[in-house]
């Protein structure tokens, strides 16, 4: 079980040790905080809150663990570790991508512009009587969500899946060292976040960053944009759509489907026309 003291290792920061406590729950919010002893607090400098305001009542509440990224006198804090960091969040993913190293077994990494959230829950109802599955819960696909969502793979699970949602650059090559996925779902390409990002392609190679260790990435042949990006890339590809070019090939009438895979036809109806 990783240990207080070995955080120093992990993020590169300046630890106090009072006593070498466990590392059991990762805290981000003060609200929601598991009263444990191995509880760790990240006191995160946000737009609108400093979290290091929220260290003292949490103390007095039983917290005894800490990664702060503002000067404290940690001395009025007795039996209480202190791990102080240039960033709190950065901490955060670093532990969580160090805990992420740990296991093997397969992860599906998802991203796209819409729809990441109810991909990776179909994903989870149809996979679950196969394996133990780990996922995001609801939507945590931030920079705070992934890592607490990977931080809850265990020895006994099968399989993960977890969604990774950006907005600015250079977001997702973080997210990708955390989830570290080996099958890819690009669901598709939309204008969610275009402000941020000087050109379209830019956002697209931005969130194909998230597979780029991936062995195969499953995205739909029929979008334009990010076919063109792929073009560039060397990541492998299960293609799915209406395009003749597609890995799986479908055709429509109403909501009956025929779908093409390997020279193959199989027969698919589904209950609703979205």
């Amino acid at each position: 079980m990783l240990k207080f003291s070995q955080l120093k290792d992990i993020t590169g920061g300046n630890i106090t040790v009072s006593i070498n406590r466990p590392v059991v729950h990762l805290i981000t919010d003060s609200r929601k905080a598991i009263i444990h002893e191995g509880s760790v607090f990240f006191a995160i400098n946000g737009t609108h809150r400093d979290g290091h305001q929220y260290i003292h009542s949490l103390y007095e509440a039983g917290v005894r663990q800490f990664v702060i990224e503002s000067e404290l006198s940690v001395q009025k804090f007795k039996d209480a570790n202190f791990l102080k960091v240039d960033s709190s969040v950065v901490a955060l993913q670093q532990i969580a991508a160090q805990h992420r190293a740990q296991f093997s077994f397969p992860i599906v990494g998802i991203t796209g512009s819409n729809g990441k959230t109810i991909v990776k829950e179909w994903l989870y109802q149809l996979l679950s009587k196969e394996y133990v599955i780990v996922k995001n819960p609801g939507s945590y696909n931030s920079q705070l969500g992934v890592p607490l969502s990977v931080w809850q793979i265990q020895s006994h699970h099968t399989l993960g899946i977890f969604e990774a949602g950006i907005s600015l650059p250079d977001e997702m090559e973080r997210l990708e060292k955390i989830i570290g996925p080996t099958i890819g779902i690009f669901t598709n390409v939309g204008t969610a976040h275009d402000e941020n990002f000087k050109e379209a392609t830019d956002k697209v190679k931005e969130k194909l960053k998230l597979f780029k260790h991936s062995t195969v990435l499953i995205c739909c042949a029929d979008q334009p944009l990010l076919n063109q990006v792929l073009q560039q890339s060397s990541i492998p590809l299960l293609t799915w759509g209406f395009s003749s070019t597609a890995h799986i090939r479908i055709s429509k009438i109403d909501n009956s489907y025929t779908v093409l895979w390997k020279n193959r036809p199989f027969q698919v109806t589904l209950p609703f026309l979205d």
